[in-house]
């Protein structure tokens, strides 16, 4: 997109005053195209996408206030959401990161175990949203279990039947979830959970403190949460210590972990194709075991 059309988005959301000075890309993300604004008024983030619509960054919108509302994580505001000739776009501050404080580690777990006491009365939210740019139902259910197979493994698992990577077998292990899982998970009052929590959707803030980004929000089982930053690495055993600390959890959590994954996996194999069908296959043999 030209400069022109990224100081019009500036002068609607912040006044006619503001002058956009520079841009830059800002490259690893899947999903949309982002661009820092530098300005006269500090600096901003842009990011739009030409196949979207505006509730898919209404949602965000909504994840990141509910997180900031409800815990002491650093989290851009968002600016404005609009539609445009070619697609939508959001526009938010922009987090000037810094070098991590040398207690980087240990607020995060603090932070994340304080925002996983936020609770409500049943598992799921008063709205759907995404994970990645899948679509993530959230409708209410009383127990984990049922929240976990109806809103988050099913969906998924019928989707990959679509994209042609799981087949009827892979069915009837999926029906093995309920039954053997049941009682398997220990009993929690729901949490407030990021939701899409792995290293990539952490940053660093200007004081050099945790700052989250990219949410997919729901009350959930917070074992879920801290199953999803084993997955692909980057969390420091101090953040780990840090939580153990401040809200430790139930012995056996490393038993639990593959299981609380199965969804993620399930996520990226319908995003990023069949090298993840192997882990998938993995866990659900596993759960005969138990």
């Amino acid at each position: 997109m030209s400069e022109a059309f990224y100081q019009e988005i500036l002068k609607k959301h912040l006044g006619n005053d503001i002058q956009l000075l520079e841009t830059n890309n800002i490259t690893g993300g899947c999903i949309n195209e982002s661009i820092k604004l530098s300005t006269n008024k500090g600096n901003f983030f842009i990011k739009h996408n030409a196949k979207l619509k505006t509730h898919f960054f209404d949602v965000e919108r909504k994840g990141l206030n509910l997180i900031r509302d409800n815990s002491d994580f650093t989290v851009p505001k968002v600016i404005g959401i609009g539609e445009f000739e070619h697609g939508v776009y959001l526009i938010m501050e922009h987090i000037n990161s810094s070098r991590s404080s040398h207690d980087y580690w240990e607020k995060m777990g603090n932070y994340l175990a304080e925002m996983h006491k936020v609770t409500q009365p049943e598992f799921g939210l008063n709205y759907h949203n995404y994970i990645g740019r899948l679509p993530q139902l959230n409708n209410k259910e009383e127990k984990w279990i049922d929240f976990f197979v109806n809103q988050r493994i099913v969906p998924q698992y019928e989707m990959s039947v679509q994209n042609g990577f799981l087949k009827q077998h892979h069915l009837d292990k999926i029906y093995l979830i309920k039954e053997k899982l049941e009682n398997y998970f220990p009993k929690e009052s729901p949490a407030l959970l990021h939701g899409d929590l792995w290293s990539g959707n952490t940053m660093v803030g200007a004081l050099g403190e945790p700052c989250l980004i990219d949410p997919a929000v729901y009350y959930g089982h917070r074992e879920a949460e801290l199953a999803f930053t084993t997955l692909f690495g980057g969390f420091d055993d101090a953040f780990f210590n840090a939580y153990n600390e401040t809200y430790p959890w139930e012995e056996g959590i490393k038993e639990r972990i593959p299981f609380y994954n199965l969804y993620p996996l399930l996520v990226h194999l319908n995003l990023f194709g069949e090298s993840y069908l192997s882990e998938i296959e993995e866990v659900l043999n596993r759960l005969e075991g138990i």
